[in-house]
């Protein structure tokens, strides 16, 4: 039994302590216990190497547990593989194919958090996000450190990832209440320091010794790519991700612990999947639209287990996190936005379609297009995959389907001429195929 003010933080087989002081909450007359948000993206994150969506090699139990306690979103799509882009949906809720940026006068999330009485908190590891617009407007800005060094870790707890999980868990220690904290973690796209001991948990007989490389992987495949290097590839990166739900564990135990967890919205999502070897790509490399990079997770745990073990197919994008949170924090009517729509409804079983219609902005002039049935590319030369049974788009089915290609190559058109005249609700409903298939 650890005396008061003492907890016990474990990252798999190792434990250490923290001093530990409550959640710091203001008199009762100004404290709306509905109202705490912590919104943690972790980039880099594939969906398909998750327990939750179907994963069953790599072991993910605080995912898994996490799941249990949440409302799941299958099918969460990022719509620009650029984080300056998917911020600007995430905080404005302003899609990036829309042609001109929001209006200079438009409130973002935080600046209206801010002034509902939350208080705000950004904390990174990434440069680059306390350096998007409206991360000034947080009323604290948390820059982690960066990795001490580019090599395998001797101990779990000297890992990037574990120190930074740390500073969040104390950070969050520190929160006074009602507050408002995102959290966005580079560390699958920064360094592969975990133990090679979680590596080599994957590691079957007869395969090639796992790499002891920390570096990152990225780039384009040849055409006859050597099988072993990419199973040792997915080997790191699979350790990577159990570094990772270790990390989640010990913070779901703090943090189930805390009076708080009753009383907060807890998302996790990610920013951008990684490709390993699908497409012939490894890494950040050139951003293709392909499942592995833009397919992420979505998990919300509300308080009271509102939507608790449940999921839904329905076609996500970024901007709906902006009108879920602008609504769950009673921020006054929604703002216009051009494609955004609040989860609520779906959360609460009031709906089970949102949308039937979702596009991208790929890098130079890559764009997609994805329905209920249909995932459309193009870049050069089109592409179509059948959705859901095609998950990760192996089967290009393109010159088969020439009237489905033609018909969404013209939606997509419509797409963006929508975004542009601001009309995009006035878009007419797809037609059944294109949300049912060909049967």
């Amino acid at each position: 039994m650890l005396p008061p003010g003492i907890m016990r933080l474990r990252f798999g087989n190792t434990a250490f302590v923290l001093l530990r002081s409550p959640f710091r909450r203001p008199p009762a007359s100004r404290y709306n216990p509905d109202m705490n948000v912590l919104v943690f993206v972790l980039d880099r994150l594939q969906a398909g190497y998750l327990g939750p969506y179907g994963n069953t090699w790599i072991q993910t139990p605080a995912f898994n547990r996490l799941a249990w306690q949440s409302f799941v979103f299958d099918q969460a799509l990022i719509d620009s593989p650029q984080l300056e882009y998917l911020y600007r949906s995430y905080w404005q809720g302003w899609h990036p194919l829309c042609p001109k940026a929001p209006p200079a006068n438009r409130r973002s999330l935080i600046s209206a958090v801010g002034k509902s009485g939350l208080r705000t908190t950004l904390i990174s590891d990434d440069p680059q996000i306390s350096r998007l617009p409206h991360a000034e407007q947080f009323d604290e800005l948390c820059t982690l450190d960066p990795p001490w060094r580019i090599e395998t870790a001797e101990e779990v707890e000297q890992a990037h990832l574990a120190r930074c999980f740390v500073e969040v868990i104390e950070r969050l220690e520190a929160a006074r209440e009602p507050f408002f904290l995102w959290c966005h973690l580079a560390g699958l796209g920064t360094v592969w320091d975990a133990p090679l001991s979680w590596r080599r948990a994957y590691h079957e007989q007869g395969d090639p010794d796992v790499p002891a490389s920390a570096q990152v992987p990225e780039g384009r495949l040849s055409a006859d790519p050597d099988p072993d290097e990419l199973w040792g590839i997915s080997q790191s990166y699979a350790g990577q991700v159990s570094l990772l739900d270790s990390c989640l564990e010990a913070f779901l135990e703090f943090f189930d612990a805390a009076a708080a967890a009753k009383e907060t919205l807890l998302v996790l999502t990610s920013a951008r999947g990684f490709p390993l070897g699908e497409h012939g790509r490894v890494g950040s490399c050139d951003g293709a639209l392909y499942g592995e990079l833009v397919n992420v997770p979505l998990l919300l745990r509300f308080p009271q287990g509102l939507g608790a073990a449940c999921r839904s197919p329905a076609l996500v994008e970024p901007a709906d996190l902006w009108a879920t949170l602008w609504q769950w924090c009673r921020l006054g009517p929604l703002p216009h936005a051009p494609t955004a729509l609040s989860l609520l409804p779906v959360v609460r079983q009031e709906t089970d379609l949102l949308r039937d219609r979702l596009g991208l902005r790929g890098l130079q002039n890559e764009r997609a297009i994805r329905t209920p049935a249909w995932y459309f590319r193009s870049a050069g030369e089109a592409e179509l995959y059948a959705k859901p049974d095609d998950r990760w788009e192996v089967n290009n089915v393109a010159s088969r389907c020439l009237e489905v290609v033609e018909c969404l190559q013209e939606t997509l058109v419509l797409y963006e001429q929508a975004l542009y005249s601001g009309r995009i609700s006035e878009l007419p409903p797809l037609d059944e195929v294109f949300i049912q298939g060909l049967g």
